[in-house]
């Protein structure tokens, strides 16, 4: 009698391959996001193997060059920033004042964490298969529009206008802070801020008014907005 030799179960060795080689690669992005804090954005993948506490050539199993690592800081960047954002924005009631910690806790990040700031935005020399600024922008203005959306919401008041209205308030004061931190701060961050609050609220304001407005903001069943 032959005997039948079981099938090997590799789904289950390549799942737990695969979990390792993730948890892996988020404890190497946490050490390489240390040593760009604490050697500057032009730091190279020898330095940050020696910080992390591995050979270059171990680095490099897990990304493949320099641009993947810079993808992975990226998004973890942007991840930090969202993650400090939605509780400060939620704490508050009043509209204005959601603008205003919105864009503080934003301008407050990216002037204490300047090097990791610069890594992730200005890299010239790294090729760029995807623009990691760009899913920056996306994971900040995501979570933003959720906000956006459940104010809009709980005034009874369509909702679609939120994620046009997140990746604009994000690219505006994202393009106003880089400035600001080009020019090696020339008016404080408070001050900042207001400026930015102040020509934002303008908008913001209108939405009362918009929605008495004909095709305007009241809430409709034909009118597209987000879930």
């Amino acid at each position: 009698m032959n005997s039948v030799t079981p099938p090997v179960n590799t789904d289950g060795r390549r799942g737990r391959w695969d979990s390792h080689r993730e948890r892996r690669r988020a404890e190497l992005t946490a050490a390489a996001i240390e040593a760009i804090r604490q050697h500057g954005p032009e730091i190279g993948m020898e330095a940050i193997a020696a910080h992390a506490g591995v050979s270059k050539p171990v680095l490099y199993r897990y990304f493949a060059d320099k641009s993947e690592l810079w993808l992975a800081v990226g998004q973890q960047a942007g991840a930090m920033v969202l993650e400090a954002m939605v509780p400060a924005v939620a704490e508050v009631r009043e509209e204005r004042a959601a603008i205003r910690a919105a864009i503080d806790v934003y301008l407050a990040h990216i002037e204490a964490d300047l090097n990791l700031y610069r890594f992730v935005v200005h890299q010239p020399d790294i090729a760029r298969r995807r623009d990691v600024v760009a899913d920056v922008v996306d994971t900040v203005a995501s979570g933003l529009a959720r906000i956006f959306g459940d104010r809009l919401r709980a005034r009874g008041l369509d909702s679609g206008a939120s994620l046009p209205w997140a990746y604009g308030v994000v690219g505006y004061v994202q393009s106003v802070g880089d400035w600001w931190l080009r020019q090696q701060q020339p008016i404080s961050r408070e001050a900042l801020g207001e400026y930015l609050t102040t020509f934002l609220w303008g908008g913001v304001a209108g939405i009362s008014r918009a929605a008495d407005t004909p095709g305007g903001l009241a809430a409709s069943q034909e009118g597209w907005s987000m879930r």
